[in-house]
């Protein structure tokens, strides 16, 4: 069952989304109507997704979302019957998954949520993915690095450089951006 967190400023509406949510299918974790809180209860209750229901979102919201955007990703759908194409993108660039205007009608809010919730793990696989496309090429740099110190300090072939950093982490059971690394420092403290 997805376990998801309300924040809206007016507990009728929060009443009411929450009621919606439950006749669903999804538990409601916690309902908060605090932006200030938002983050607190995000690291305390992990909850699957988190519903805004707001008329407008203020500055203070979305500079919340950003905030849990950054330290503990979640899909985040908010609904609001603001429009403006500036505010949208705000929301968008801060962290807001799905931003929904006027859309609140309960047969449309399960595959908004749903649609919400694939979007956001095809950014995070596309997000990591990413990661380690710059972790490999930021080894490959130290890599190239390392050869160059070793086939100018010692007179060999890139090949040849190449074997030895390869066996020098073999033997000493680490990686070549480990042993990389150390070639690296150990040049830069002797120059």
């Amino acid at each position: 069952m997805l376990r998801i967190m309300i924040f809206d400023e007016r507990s009728d509406r929060s009443l009411y989304l929450r009621l919606m949510l439950e006749r669903l299918g999804y538990e409601v974790v916690a309902e908060v109507g605090d932006a200030r809180r938002l983050h607190d209860e995000v690291t305390r209750l992990s909850p699957d997704a988190i519903i805004i229901d707001t008329k407008s979102p203020s500055r203070d919201t979305l500079e919340h979302v950003c905030l849990i955007s950054d330290r503990c990703p979640r899909p985040i759908v908010m609904f609001t019957q603001d429009a403006d194409n500036i505010l949208i993108r705000e929301a968008v660039r801060v962290g807001v998954t799905a931003y929904v205007v006027d859309g609140l009608a309960p047969d449309r809010v399960k595959p908004i949520i749903e649609t919400a919730l694939a979007r956001f793990e095809a950014f995070q696989q596309v997000k990591h993915e990413l990661d380690v496309t710059r972790t490999q090429l930021s080894e490959r740099k130290l890599i190239e690095r390392a050869k160059g110190i070793l086939m100018r300090e010692k007179n060999l072939s890139e090949e040849a450089a190449y074997r030895m950093l390869r066996k020098f982490a073999m033997n000493k059971n680490t990686t070549l951006a480990k042993v990389s690394e150390q070639v690296v420092s150990v040049a830069s403290l002797l120059t």
